[in-house]
This record gives C-alpha cells, structure tokens and sequence, in this order.
C-alpha cells in the first residue's frame, strides 16, 4: 500500500533557503546577460532587470570585431590546457615521491616546501628570478612557475598515502619500477582527486591576468582575462571610435559593451565545468574522508 512521504518543516526550510541561495548566485550573472542583449542606450534609461527590453546584438558585434579578443582566447585556452595538464602531472610525481615512505630526506622536503607556502621572497625577487631565466615576455612564463603547487601537492600526498601499500607490494614483486606504479597505478586510482586539482588549475589558468600584465609586453602574448581588464577600461573610446559604424553606435553604451565582454570570457569555463562538476564532488568527498 503507497504511503505518502512526510515532509517536516525542516525540508521545507532547506528547499526554501537553497532555492533563494541559488537565485542570489545565478542572478548576478543572468543580470549580466540581459544586459549585454539590450539596446544600449535604451539600458541606460534603467528598467531592465528580467529580460531585454529592446533586443539587440549590437554590443557583441563591437566585442567581437576587436583582433585582441581572439588573441586573448588563443592564449588562455593555451596556458589553460598546457598549463592544468603539467601542473597535474608534476605536482602529482612530487606527491607520489613524497607519499613513500623510503624517500631519503622525506621530512626535510616537506618542512622545505611547507615553508615556502607560507613565507614568499616578493614580487621583486620573483621577476628577477623569472628575467635570469629568460621567462619574461615568453609564453613559457605561464606555465613553469606553475608546474608545482604545494596545497595540490598536501592534498595528492594525503591522497596516495591511503591507497593500500600491498598494492604498491605487489607491482614491485611484478618487476614494475616507480615511475610505472605510479602511471599505471596510482594515477587511474586517483582519478576523482586529480580531476578536483585539474579543474582548480585550469579555473586558475583561465582567470589569470595579473602574471600577464607584469610579466609581458607583448600583444600576442596577452589572455583573454587581461583583454577584459582593456575592454572595460577603454569601453567609453571604444564606444565613441571612429571604427564604430553610427548606426552601431546609437545601439552600444560603456555599461553594456563591459556586460558584453564579461560574457564572452565567461561562456568557455561554464561549459567545461557541468562535465567536470561530478569529478570535482567525488574528489571532494574523497579528499574529505581520507584527508
């Protein structure tokens, strides 16, 4: 016999304050959109809050007509690959390392680099580091300062240190030296965690600038983020240039050629992220538990 489900009080407090949580955190965003799709100079009259009231392209014709945006998105999608993927793998190889309990020097290693996530040297001395290697004004700036992270590496370590050391017995008895247990072993058995540190990379490859505008000079070395950064800088010259048709310009205004901006360098990370959404919530759970 069906018997209906009970709902209590506090369900319905729980539905009701993550339903308002979720519209608080979505409709910033949504805000943005509508924005970017409404009439400029009708936008500026104030009154848009749900949907376009004057529907138009406009703003993104002018966005998408700028060479630097193309630029931008060659270069993040760049160092956000190349960047996440030798990240992974070089922060991972240090935490196997680190997770053996043979490793001569295994306590120093870990006070040395524990050490240096609390205490920096300075901005000065990191670009006179980075210059002596010839890594200014080089692609290559964003990707070697970044090859190890020592928070990834506590995590990954926490991680390895729990996978059952027979296993490890076992592939050695087999002939399998290091360097393969730890790619064909510990690698595949941690997949729900490197895709947690994979997507934290990748979002921080993606929404870096700083790096960019004090380590490079260079046009064609600029990302997207730092495009932005131009774009909403130089929105009011943009507006008015002599390159702007008239009949675009009576449909643009600054607020909604930035709204525009905005969502283009947004629209890329939001659809990789609902196919790593469920690694990055096992991962967590995981980290959580055996952390």
């Amino acid at each position: 016999m069906y018997q209906a489900k009970r709902v209590d009080l506090f369900t319905i407090c729980n539905y009701t304050f993550l339903t308002l949580f979720c519209l608080l955190t979505v409709y910033p965003l949504f805000f943005v959109l509508i924005g970017s799709l409404n009439d400029g100079n009708d936008y500026m009259r104030g009154g848009v809050y749900f949907f376009p009231r004057d529907f138009s392209l406009a703003n993104y014709n002018v966005v998408l007509q700028d060479e630097r945006l193309y630029t931008g998105f060659k270069v993040s999608i760049g160092r956000t690959v190349l960047g996440t993927l030798t990240s992974v793998f070089f922060t991972a190889m240090v935490s196997y390392a680190m997770s053996r309990n043979n490793l001569i020097g295994r306590t120093p290693y870990y006070w040395v680099h524990l050490f240096t996530l609390f205490f920096g040297g300075g901005l000065i001395p990191y670009f006179l580091v980075l210059k002596s290697l010839a890594l200014i004004n080089t692609f290559w700036v964003y990707i070697i300062p970044g090859l190890f992270s020592v928070f990834n590496m506590i995590i990954l370590n926490a991680f390895f240190r729990e996978i059952p050391e027979e296993i490890h017995e076992s592939a050695t008895v087999d002939g399998a030296g290091e360097f393969r247990i730890f790619l064909l072993l510990f690698i595949p058995l941690s997949a729900p965690v490197l895709a947690t540190v994979a997507l934290w990379n990748a979002v921080h490859h993606w929404n870096s600038f700083f790096d960019a505008m004090i380590f490079t000079t260079k046009p064609h070395l600029m990302p997207l983020q730092l495009f932005l950064m131009k774009m909403i800088r130089e929105a009011d010259v943009i507006s008015n240039s002599q390159f702007v048709p008239p009949q675009v310009q009576r449909q643009i205004s600054v607020q909604t050629i930035r709204m525009a901006a905005i969502v283009v360098s947004t629209v890329p990370i939001l659809l990789v992220y609902p196919f790593l959404q469920r690694f990055f919530v096992t991962g967590f759970m995981v980290g959580s538990l055996k952390g």
